[in-house]
């Protein structure tokens, strides 16, 4: 690993063995790395979450009726608190805006060795796409084949079928009655 990429990033990019076990928000760990962040970040000052919310973080959904929301299956819906909520959304769009901005400064650093690493990853790709190409283009082709044996099957042949009487002609109908 390059020593001169600041530790936070090195620190992201190494595996971690821990198994994640309970309600995930973005993708993370409610109970595991949440609230103890967000714990953390209250202890500190540097956020003002209320204790409510950290101590009852996942709630009962109601419609606007006030009733208790119901998921199709028969479960009851739930949702984190806004204010958790809130802050993890920040949290995120805080998360993204540095690996954008990383990515920027080292291409600004870099421009050359950058763009080597984006020429090399797009002519690596090239094979797997044109494969991947050609196995959709083969497997719609397939479903189209089955969709249309199975329509034939279902549609009897026209011999069998007895065709439609002409209608009658109006004239003739309104000149009996």
């Amino acid at each position: 690993m390059n020593s001169e990429a600041p530790n936070y990033i090195k620190a992201l990019l190494m595996p971690n063995a821990s198994k994640p076990t309970a309600r995930k928000v973005w993708s993370i760990d409610l109970e595991a790395v949440w609230l103890p962040f967000f714990t953390a970040t209250n202890v500190t000052g540097d956020s003002c979450i209320p204790s409510e919310a950290l101590g009852a973080p996942i709630r009962l959904a109601y419609g606007t009726d006030g009733a208790v929301k119901f998921s199709k299956a028969g479960r009851p819906v739930t949702r984190v608190v806004k204010e958790l909520s809130d802050s993890i959304r920040l949290v995120r769009e805080n998360f993204t805006a540095g690996l954008v901005g990383y990515a920027s400064m080292v291409a600004k650093q870099k421009p050359e060795e950058y763009k080597t690493v984006i020429a090399g990853a797009v002519k690596a790709g090239e094979p797997i796409i044109t494969k991947d190409k050609a196995n959709l283009a083969k497997a719609i082709q397939l479903q189209a084949e089955k969709a249309v044996a199975e329509a034939e099957t279902i549609v009897k042949p026209a011999e069998a079928v007895k065709p439609a009487s002409p209608p009658a002609d109006k004239r003739k109908v309104l000149a009996t009655v």
